[in-house]
């Protein structure tokens, strides 16, 4: 009887509260927020080139994410789902009303003194920056929608890591103040998309076993933001050898 128990409850779908703590321990475990290269900026122990490397090779990112939202876009077939969905295209793209992270993210990339028109052509991107990017991409086109909705939670917890990286570059770098906007627009965009996601999720996963494809495509997720600043750090921090091709400090 007991094994029998064992085995129910290991089909039983979670609760939303229960899907929702599970997605949060994701990101206490493997969210980038405790990468060495994240703890010496928060530090003020990075230098204004290693920062400049970082913003060039985050903005292949951050270009990339309009493109994988509207992947995941033409996969929905609800008018409403592609109504809410659209939204995050926006925010990134902009509009005639707003500006969009993209450019609010050459904005910080141009406060470290790079030259908008060199990061907005990926003159010296890591080449390890593009293969986490662009998996990330095959993530969305390849797996389940419920999968690709799944991956864009790391917006369940990044406010804090957004709102902790605005007070450290304030202290520790204050000649970036002018070129945070982008974070400022993040603080209230990001919980709206995690509050729609996350329940998109626990509604559209009908058993047990999409729930923990839905958890994995999370760690996947995180994976490659944490693949990312592996990259960086060993080019610009330790041992610091940049590929051939890439930004030099």
């Amino acid at each position: 009887m007991a094994v029998r128990t064992l085995e129910e409850s290991a089909e039983r779908l979670l609760s939303f509260d229960e899907l929702r703590a599970q997605l949060r321990a994701v990101g206490e475990e493997r969210y980038h927020h405790k990468h060495p290269f994240h703890l010496l900026m928060h530090e003020g122990r990075l230098s204004r080139e290693q920062l400049q490397a970082w913003a060039l090779n985050r903005y292949y990112y951050q270009s990339m994410i309009p493109i994988k939202d509207a992947i995941i876009l033409s996969r929905g077939t609800d008018p409403e789902f592609r109504r809410a969905w659209r939204k995050r295209v926006i925010d990134h793209d902009g509009d005639a009303a707003s500006e969009g992270g993209i450019k609010r993210w050459l904005k910080l990339a141009e406060a470290t003194g790079l030259e908008p028109d060199q990061v907005r052509a990926g003159t010296g991107i890591l080449p390890a920056t593009r293969f986490a990017v662009n998996e990330y991409l095959n993530i969305v086109r390849s797996r389940s929608l419920l999968e690709a909705v799944a991956s864009s939670l790391t917006e369940l917890f990044s406010r804090d890591l957004i709102s902790l990286r605005m007070e450290k570059l304030r202290q520790h770098y204050p000649w970036l103040s002018g070129g945070l906007d982008y974070f400022e627009a993040r603080l209230t965009q990001a919980p709206e998309d995690a509050h729609y996601a996350v329940n998109y999720v626990y509604e559209n996963a009908k058993t047990r076993g999409q729930q923990e494809l839905a958890i994995q495509a999370l760690r996947d997720k995180c994976d490659i933001l944490w693949a990312q600043l592996d990259a960086l750090y060993f080019a610009y921090v330790q041992p610091g050898w940049p590929p051939p091709g890439a930004f030099r400090i």
